[in-house]
Formats: structure tokens, sequence, C-alpha cells
């Protein structure tokens, strides 16, 4: 039988790999969402008003998730969360605007890619920082050689997609990886303080979707941008509820497993999610072969050495046994 600790540990690195692909699924329909309602700003704000309306509809219709939202205010002000802890928002925001920015120009292989190599990075600041609900995670030599494999990884996927040269564009979605990583440990936090993760996904999606409808508010004012229709297929109003999704399994798993090691596990199953779209759907001028098999191997190993502290934790206790009896 296995142990109920073990049991949760393996649910919740599924939950992250599930993330990963409903975020690459979350990134193609925004960059179509994008093309359609004339940029990226409006199909961020889009996406994250679907995503408002939903997750608000669930805390409205449960006492324990409105008691844990309204329990926020009187948590700031103890100390048990920091104002800050309330942004997560932000950095949801941005990663999707970037989805409409960043895909239509690279496509969703150099975006997870991308997004990937600045989330990697990421994870290891916020981790040895502590900012997530897991504590102080110090730069071993297994998490920093995970860590490797994991930019080598997306570096072998994404040079060939690009035709050997990324676009500089792709750099804003490095950025809305950095973003990602500050706000799943930030969102933990909350998930942890409310004990309910729909009360932390509530709170990023309103932060979120407060700051994209001033900014297309303003893009509109000041003629950056025009918005052009609302569009007829109604998949393309999925982009919300999927981000509602895998930030309530986001906030949730990150707590037991840790910003990097939950990173590298969304890492693969974004490139996961890449390589079904790649192949079942492939958008135009975006080719699918080798780097990207290689590159989902050497995520697979990266992953492994950072989930499984068993062998360290084995040679321990042979240790600590040998050193009982004497021998």
């Amino acid at each position: 039988m296995v142990p109920e600790s073990r049991q949760r540990r393996l649910i919740m690195i599924v939950a992250a790999l599930a993330v990963g692909v409903l975020a690459a699924a979350q990134a193609r329909i925004n960059a179509q969402l994008a093309e359609q309602v004339g940029g990226g700003l409006f199909a961020a704000a889009i996406s994250f008003g679907t995503g408002l309306i939903l997750v608000w509809a669930i805390v409205g219709a449960r006492s324990d998730l409105r008691a844990a939202v309204a329990s926020l205010p009187s948590t700031v002000r103890s100390g048990g969360l920091r104002r800050w802890h309330l942004l997560g928002g932000f950095g949801g925001a941005w990663l999707v605007t970037t989805q409409g920015l960043v895909v239509p120009a690279v496509g969703v292989t150099v975006f997870t890619v991308a997004v990937v190599a600045g989330q990697v990075s990421g994870s290891l600041f916020v981790d040895r920082a502590g900012l997530s609900p897991a504590g102080h995670m110090p730069l071993s030599i297994r998490r920093v050689l995970a860590a490797g494999l994991a930019l080598l990884a997306v570096a072998v996927a994404g040079v060939e997609s690009a035709g050997g040269d990324i676009s500089w564009v792709a750099v804003l979605a490095v950025t809305a990886g950095l973003g990602v990583a500050v706000q799943q440990a930030i969102n933990g936090r909350v998930a942890a303080s409310t004990h309910q993760p729909l009360a932390a996904t509530g709170v990023n999606f309103l932060v979120g979707f407060t700051a994209l409808f001033v900014l297309s508010l303003a893009s509109i004012g000041i003629a950056v941008d025009e918005f052009l229709t609302w569009p007829d297929q109604w998949w393309l109003y999925l982009g919300g509820p999927i981000g509602v999704a895998f930030i309530a399994l986001a906030a949730w798993a990150v707590r037991g497993v840790g910003v990097l090691v939950f990173g590298l596990l969304s890492i693969a199953g974004q490139l996961l999610g890449s390589v079904i779209l790649d192949l079942a759907a492939p958008a135009e001028g975006i080719t699918f072969g080798w780097p990207q098999w290689l590159a989902l191997g050497l995520i697979a190993l990266a992953t492994l050495i950072a989930t499984n502290p068993g062998a360290r934790s084995l040679r321990g206790r042979r240790l600590n046994g040998l050193g009982r009896r004497g021998e």
C-alpha cells in the first residue's frame, strides 16, 4: 500500500504535468483570439474576464470559499500575508498578454521555449529566496543540474523551430516565464494561508483582469490598438476557464513540491502539450521533428533528477546503518 504522503505527492506531480498541458492549449487559443480581436492585450482581457466570471461564480456559490476570501484582509493586517502576496495576477496577466503577442509571430513551440527559460531561472531564484510556502530551498547540485538540463532542452527544441534564429520578441515570453515563477510561489502562499486554492485563484483573476481592463481602455483611448470584433467560435473563449483550472492546480501543487520541481514538471507538460498541438493541428510555418523529441527526453531526465531525492536519502540511511553496526 502506498503511504498517504507519497500518494499525495504523486497526485501533485500529475497535477503539475496537467498545468503544463493546459498552458500550451491556452497559448494556442489566446493567440488565435488575439488575431481576431485586434491584439494580444484585448485577447488577454477577454481571457481573464471569462476566467474571472467563472471563478467568482464558484466562490459565490460556496460559503467556505467566500469565508476564505473574506479572511484575506485580516490575514494581511496580522502579517500572515504581505500585500504583495495578493498581486500574483500581474504575472498571469503578463503571461496571457504575451501569448497573443508572441505566439502569432514565432509559434507555440518557441513561445514555450522562451517561457520555460524564464520559468526555470525564476524558479531557482524564488526557491532560494523562500517566496513559496515550501520555504527556502538551497541551490543543491541536483537542483542546478536539473535546471541546466531543462535549459538545454528548451534550447534544442527552440532553435530549429525558429529556423536557427529566435526572434527578439520571444524575450517578452522569457519575462513572462519569470513572472510565472513568482506568481506560482505567491499564489501558493495565499492558498496555504486560506487552505483554499480557489480563493487564491479568485484573487489572481481579480487583480489580473483589473490591470488588463484598464490597459485595454487606455490602449483604445490613445489609439494604439483598435478592437475589431467578438469572435463567433465558442472555443476561443475557453482560455479563461483553462486559466482557472491551471492556476488553481498550481496554487495547490506548488505547496508540496516546491517551485523548481513544480516548474520542471509543468515544463514537461508544456512540451507534451506543444507536441500534441504541433502533431494534431500544426500551425502554418511551424515544424516538429527530432529536436523536440530530444528535448522531451532531456526534460524527462531533468524532472527525474529534480523529483527523486530517494537516491541520496537511501545512501544516507545505508551510511547511518553501517555506523550503528560499527561496520
